[in-house]
């Protein structure tokens, strides 16, 4: 059964997650659906997707599917895993994206609002990074696109407390782009985003948003040695007990007993 709608209207195509019984959970099937549909906006054409989700008590999407993170001790956030591999494509994909929000927005999904070029969400609507709270290392590429986004101080709060940040203050720090009201989210889209978007020359935008990407990228260059420490510091964390007390306690549904101390680190 597929997990994601897709329609194109008026050169816009609308990717929708639809499952929202197990709260559009970034699962591998899910990524990889998604991943296709951004492929398919592009071969038809398009000039440019709307990522919008199927809210059920209020949860836009609740971010990586635990159920399938690793115990084994093998890395819950490497390159070659497929929420991982959607982040970079709808980054890479050639026109824009613009995510609509209409509810909470729980870890991985915050990042792959982030990793939109654009947001545009309703008054009620809620971010939170939680990795913190379930004891997953996150990785170097993730916590670069926070703080290229919002600013370190911010990104430490977000990462550190794992607690939702609120629209408003979400656009007061970049976050998003637009705010409004949930009744009039769709023509705010509309009128704001899409309109103007079909106006222009998307030749012109397409090389632009190649451009950002390039130079994102750019200015990310670290040294061999600290990406060695920083690879030594996660799979510390991954290949330890807390990260797998985190997932325990989640699907248990009970308070995680967390052991380890930041010396362990050392």
């Amino acid at each position: 059964m597929s997990l994601v709608s897709k329609v194109i209207k008026d050169r816009i195509c609308y990717v929708k997650m639809e499952n929202s019984q197990h709260f559009n959970c970034l699962s591998d099937q899910m990524c990889q659906e998604l991943m296709e549909d951004l492929s398919f906006a592009y071969e038809q054409e398009c000039v440019g997707i709307v990522l919008e989700a199927e809210v059920r008590k209020g949860v836009w999407s609740a971010g990586h599917d635990i159920h399938e993170l690793p115990l084994d001790g093998s890395d819950p956030l490497s390159f070659e895993v497929p929420m991982e591999q959607l982040l970079r494509a709808v980054q890479d994909v050639p026109i824009p994206v613009i995510a609509c929000v209409d509810g909470t927005v729980w870890g991985g999904a915050c990042d792959l609002c982030l990793s939109c070029d654009m947001i545009v969400s309703s008054k009620d609507a809620t971010f939170a990074i939680t990795p913190a709270k379930l004891g997953i290392p996150y990785n170097a590429s993730g916590l670069l696109h926070f703080i290229n986004q919002l600013g370190m101080n911010k990104a430490r709060e977000m990462f550190f407390l794992g607690m939702p940040i609120e629209a408003e203050d979400a656009l007061n720090v970049g976050l998003i782009n637009r705010v409004a009201d949930k009744e009039e989210l769709e023509a705010v889209l509309e009128e704001h985003f899409l309109q103007p978007l079909r106006r222009n020359s998307v030749l012109s935008i397409s090389a632009i948003k190649r451009q950002f990407r390039i130079l994102s990228r750019a200015s990310t260059v670290i040294s061999a040695e600290s990406f060695e420490r920083i690879n030594d510091y996660r799979h510390k964390v991954y290949g330890g007990e807390d990260y797998k007390e985190g997932i325990r306690s989640f699907l248990e549904k009970r308070p995680p007993q967390y052991k380890g101390k930041a010396s362990d680190l050392d």
